[in-house]
């Protein structure tokens, strides 16, 4: 038995994202897939005294209409310092801010990626280690990519030796349910609902920010507030 998810990369994603890279075997980075503008690819929301804020990456896109995640580049290097200063000033005061505090120095100020897809991957990889996940992280590029939506994922699947893949509920929009079963690859969808509260510095409550939230206000418990793990 093999579980599988196929996702593109995104940026210090949410709680769910993390949830997601827990319950499979192999978890699969589509980023041959277009980048898509104003989404989660470069950028997540922390929280701050004055609210929700964006951390964006700032990426090349003037004429790249078609390029993909992995093709993708940084436009300007100094985001690191920009980012670790907005995160210093909204977590200095969080319970378990200290104890990742290097770590995350670390990975902003000694970030040298040129490319989307390969800070994500840092960032990605870290926090895993931190949540002590032991998913293989792979690449789509690791495998041979076909045409058509649910083709690309079903072939992807096969290759990797899944038996069941999960995917995002998002998906049951466009999915072609039959070609999994035809494969024998069980079909499974993700369920984000009925997440606990954890103690956030600033109100009120908020699900959707990025993971690094839930590290600074819980730390070591963080998995309590996560559904993978219990």
């Amino acid at each position: 038995m093999k579980k599988v998810a196929i996702v593109q990369s995104n940026y210090i994603p949410w709680k769910g994202y993390f949830d997601l890279i827990n319950t499979v075997d192999e978890f699969i980075l589509f980023d041959d897939m277009q980048y898509t503008r104003r989404d989660w690819r470069n950028r997540n929301k922390i929280k701050t005294s004055q609210g929700l804020i964006w951390l964006t990456i700032p990426v090349k896109v003037k004429g790249k209409y078609f390029q993909t995640i992995k093709e993708t580049e940084i436009s300007d290097q100094n985001w690191t310092q920009l980012h670790w200063k907005s995160i210093l000033n909204s977590y200095a005061r969080a319970d378990y801010f200290e104890d990742y505090k290097e770590i995350f120095e670390d990975l902003y100020l000694n970030c040298n990626e040129k490319f989307l897809s390969d800070i994500n991957y840092r960032f990605l990889v870290k926090i895993c280690n931190l949540l002590e996940i032991q998913t293989q992280i792979s690449w789509s590029t690791d495998y041979a990519i076909v045409n058509g939506k649910t083709e690309r994922l079903v072939s992807l699947c096969k290759q990797a030796g899944a038996t069941e893949y999960i995917s995002g509920p998002a998906a049951r929009d466009y999915i072609d349910e039959d070609l999994f079963q035809q494969e024998n690859i069980k079909l499974s969808y993700m369920e984000y609902d009925n997440y606990p509260e954890y103690r956030q510095i600033y109100p009120n409550f908020e699900h959707g920010v990025s993971i690094i939230d839930l590290l600074f206000n819980e730390g070591i418990n963080a998995k309590k507030y996560m559904n993978s793990f219990n």
